[in-house]
């Protein structure tokens, strides 16, 4: 796995780049292609430090964020909950990748407006491919979001796939 790791508001040290190598490493183990790259961008926020991390593969995008006023509890945070995140989502994953699945990439492309009377503060893009309510499933628990729209393959509809209160999920589609 290759590492690219930046700062943003804070400069990283040889330590901090070490210290994060070290504990992503522990998901080497679930990537078959050692030329998969981990994005990791540590910034500031008040007192506080966020670590997002995001892994890009061939199919699917991990992404994980994590905030504490400690960095390295930050990075310890955000490994383990990719971790989980792979573990939670084998059975799936070991599936899709069987088949032939289309590949659905994001353009995270983000658009910001500094006027302060906007009520809207981040923007996104993203490319919509067909799939199905499983790969959306599979593609939102990834991304560790609470909703994620996609393009049914069947109804050609655009959907919005969402996460309960109880654990259990949702589906909004349109006509």
């Amino acid at each position: 796995m290759r590492y690219n790791i930046r700062g943003d508001k804070m400069v990283v040290t040889d330590a901090i780049k070490d210290y994060a190598e070290e504990k992503l490493s522990r998901l080497e183990k679930y990537f078959k292609d050692d030329e998969v790259t981990a994005n990791i961008l540590a910034r500031v926020k008040g007192n506080s430090q966020i670590v997002e991390v995001t892994i890009p593969t061939s199919k699917f995008v991990l992404r994980s964020e994590e905030e504490n006023e400690d960095l390295y509890a930050a990075i310890d945070l955000v490994s383990d909950k990719l971790e989980r995140q792979i573990r939670k989502n084998k059975t799936r994953l070991s599936r899709n990748m069987k088949e032939s699945v289309k590949e659905f990439n994001f353009d995270f492309d983000i658009e910001e407006e500094e006027k302060p009377e906007e009520k809207i503060v981040k923007r996104k893009n993203i490319e919509m491919k067909p799939m199905d309510e499983e790969e959306a499933i599979l593609e939102m628990e990834l991304l560790g979001h609470s909703f994620f729209v996609y393009k049914d393959m069947e109804t050609n509809n655009i959907c919005v796939l969402y996460k309960r209160k109880d654990g259990d999920y949702g589906l909004i589609e349109t006509k």
